[in-house]
């Protein structure tokens, strides 16, 4: 309906002059100058996105009647549409450290992937994670036991040459963290022969850590596109 590109091509602009807004914000002598004025737009902005969120749920249930409704609230967009929004009335509306609502504003940034709703990579790409999502969950609980297991050992190891650096399990767990990430920011490293040993071998297993789920979700996106290209071509020869 034409109506209804209209209004996704205002949502569309209104997205991308909110996180144009977000970032002249960060600068304190624009912030100082402007303060009401962004508060003003960001206020008329939500209240645009939640009749936007509120229309969706409403043409959503006219579809398909509750199930319709339930399958776009807990839907990715769906989702993305609620986070966008939420923020801003618990900001409002709720007395919480101000440092938690800094946090939550960031979450202004969800909406540049509403610009990505009509998308069919992306779609095909949420396709591709949803339909390898047990075998992310097995990648990421493997993730986390690694690290508890390389935050234990490098404690043991470090704990009597660096106390200070390696003063808990749970302060290590930035080390095992780092490393396993093959990120190495250097600002914590091991200095005795034993945690050098263990921080290479970790450093190794890292990189099969990350690579199981760039694997996972790479052959996952290749043959939902093999499929895609498949479905293509049947509609292309049921037409002609």
């Amino acid at each position: 309906m034409k109506i209804h590109k209209s209004i996704d091509k205002f949502i569309y602009i209104l997205i991308i002059a909110n996180i144009a807004a977000m970032i002249a914000e960060s600068h304190v002598s624009v912030r100082a100058v402007f303060a009401y004025e962004f508060y003003v737009f960001e206020a008329i902005s939500i209240g645009i996105f939640s009749l936007e969120y509120l229309y969706r749920i409403f043409y959503a249930y006219r579809k398909s009647k509750i199930k319709g409704a339930l399958e776009y609230v807990t839907s990715v967009f769906g989702i993305i549409d609620l986070i966008s929004i939420v923020p801003f009335f618990l900001n409002q509306f709720t007395k919480v450290d101000g440092r938690f609502f800094r946090i939550l504003r960031l979450f202004r940034l969800t909406r540049i992937f509403k610009l990505g709703r009509d998308s069919s990579s992306l779609k095909l790409f949420v396709k591709a994670l949803t339909a390898v999502k047990g075998e992310l969950k097995f990648t990421l609980f493997l993730s986390i036991l690694t690290i508890l297991f390389s935050a234990s050992a490098i404690y043991y190891l470090e704990n009597d040459a660096q106390p200070e650096k390696f003063s808990s399990i749970s302060e290590s767990i930035w080390w095992a963290t780092v490393s396993l990430a093959t990120v190495g920011y250097g600002d914590v490293y091991p200095i005795t022969v034993g945690g050098k040993i263990f921080a290479s071998i970790i450093s190794l297993v890292g990189i099969g850590v990350v690579a199981i789920p760039t694997g996972i979700i790479s052959a996952s996106f290749v043959e939902e596109i093999i499929k895609s290209g498949g479905r293509k071509k049947i509609d292309n020869s049921q037409e002609n």
